[in-house]
């Protein structure tokens, strides 16, 4: 086994793993212009389905790494929403669901076929000379120190090894992140460990089957149904005590599971397999050099489609704060409000998810009839996800401020959407008095944060801080509000949070 040491060139950042976290994560350190290695273990995108859902967030995501049309190319929006239905067929609980344009600027669900959406973010990174794939790579270890991090990769293929350098790692390495396990970070447990069994199909004609996502809350065998994108559909089938695993997986036994609703012959089966669905949260995303993101540093039960949803959330916290820190010269210690701001809302959708698990998982019929008496006793609820809101971080919280937020994406009077205006920049959006009459150093300020100022205000920017009865609003590169202004002083305050080189 021979050995190389890149003793010459040291990237910005290493990202290990290449799935849709590190992927993103990549193309949006590719468009800020830093030097990207990634490693990936496998040799090609894995090309059976896994995650099919991602919010309206994520795709404004996409769109700031270039990659929006080809996105909304690959996937559809969930209009229809989701039905919680119980054993006699009553439906007690609805997600409701939208084509129309959302606060992000697009709706606020889609579906997808997972390995479409990686070969969209892998196709991305070739627009990029500065960021380099090396599939068939394989992390054996990682030595940090004061400056940077050197990584030990072995060739898959041929076993040659080879060392890396660069002065950021970040794992987005999956559930067994070795990257995780090098930094000791402990996993948290937050209440749900449950087998069940995934079920995809392509349909060979049409089937009469619902439009929008079932969970099927029948004691006697939990399910859901997804329609997911053009013929394909996917049942979730939860997993029973007794249950033979080998013989439930078997062709015969998944037929006579899903037989209400499809036949052999009107569907080819694609694949099935047994998942654990996990509820878990690291303790430590960041230790000096290197970092967590995505499934790494946090497993959510679907019953919200957000697992990748929060990784893709996590690489966009995160390559801004990079960007900033090296290219920017900003305080190192910006990166220590990744973890801060991102932890407690994924802990939030976690909990969230495990409660609904809770609602559909229920088995005994007993407490069934109780739940279903106690949906019935109303209409339908219909609720949507809870507002995205960071914990403490790099914005000015302040009470009753929509600081921490995201700030809407309108359309502008030429037809572009805000974030088109504001590329991958802060902004400060105000009244032209407002921002006139800002000290001279928070004038400068926004000069050395290289943030976008806007005084001419279109109705939907004006008819947003008439509401919150503001003169400006600062905002991050990821479009997360820092602060709110009613006056001068409020402004200078709020720009204190622009992170520039000290």
């Amino acid at each position: 086994m021979t050995e190389t040491v890149e003793s010459v060139r040291c990237h910005d950042v290493a990202i290990v793993g290449l799935g849709p976290t590190g992927a993103t994560l990549a193309n949006l350190l590719g468009a800020a212009g830093l030097s990207v290695v990634v490693l990936e273990k496998e040799g090609g995108v894995f090309p059976l389905p896994r995650a099919i859902h991602f919010d309206g967030e994520v795709l404004r995501i996409l769109q700031g790494a270039g990659l929006r049309e080809q996105a909304l190319a690959i996937a559809r929006p969930g209009e229809q929403g989701m039905h919680f239905v119980n054993g006699a067929g009553e439906t007690m609980l609805i997600r409701g669901g939208s084509a129309a344009l959302g606060p992000h600027g697009c709706a606020n669900n889609y579906y997808f076929h997972q390995p479409e959406l990686e070969a969209v973010l892998r196709e991305g990174l070739a627009r990029f000379r500065n960021v380099e794939v090396r599939l068939r790579s394989e992390l054996t270890g990682i030595v940090q120190d004061a400056s940077g991090a050197t990584l030990d990769v072995r060739d898959a293929g041929s076993g040659h090894a080879s060392t890396v350098r660069a002065r950021y790692v970040v794992g987005c390495d999956g559930a067994r992140s070795p990257v995780r396990q090098r930094m000791g970070s402990a996993m948290v447990d937050l209440g749900l460990r449950q087998p069940w069994l995934v079920f995809d199909v392509v349909l060979r004609q049409p089937v009469d089957l619902p439009a929008h996502t079932v969970q099927h809350c029948d004691p006697a065998r939990p399910m859901t149904y997804c329609n997911v994108v053009g013929d394909r559909r996917r049942w979730e089938i939860m997993v029973l005590p007794g249950d033979d695993r080998e013989a439930l997986v078997q062709p015969e036994s998944l037929w006579r599971l899903v037989a209400p609703w499809v036949r052999p012959e009107q569907a080819w089966l694609e694949r099935a397999a047994i998942y654990t669905f996990h509820s878990v949260i690291a303790q430590g995303w960041r230790q000096g050099r290197l970092m967590l993101a995505g499934d790494a540093c946090h497993q959510t039960p679907p019953f919200l489609g957000q697992g990748m949803c929060a990784g893709i959330r996590d690489a966009a916290n995160l390559a801004w704060k990079l960007e900033a820190v090296l290219a920017r010269h900003a305080p190192a210690s910006l990166l220590d409000t990744y973890e801060s701001e991102r932890a407690p809302h994924v802990r939030a959708l976690i909990e969230l998810a495990v409660r609904l698990g809770n609602i559909i998982q229920t088995t005994d019929p007993a407490l069934a009839a109780e739940r279903d008496a106690k949906f019935r006793a109303g209409r339908p609820e219909i609720f949507e996800l809870p507002p995205q809101v960071l914990g403490a971080g790099a914005f000015d919280a302040q009470p009753g401020s929509p600081a921490g937020r995201p700030f809407p994406q309108p359309r502008l009077q030429d037809g572009r959407l805000l974030d088109e205006l504001l590329g991958r920049r802060s902004a400060v959006i105000g009244r032209a008095d407002a921002l006139a009459a800002a000290a001279p150093a928070t004038i400068e300020r926004w000069r050395h944060a290289d943030a976008v100022v806007i005084d001419q205000l279109e109705a939907p920017l004006r008819d947003w801080l008439d509401a919150q009865e503001a003169q400006a609003v600062i905002l991050r590169p990821d479009r997360y509000i820092v602060g709110v202004a009613r006056t001068g002083h409020d402004l200078d305050r709020i720009s204190q949070h622009l992170p520039v080189a000290p």
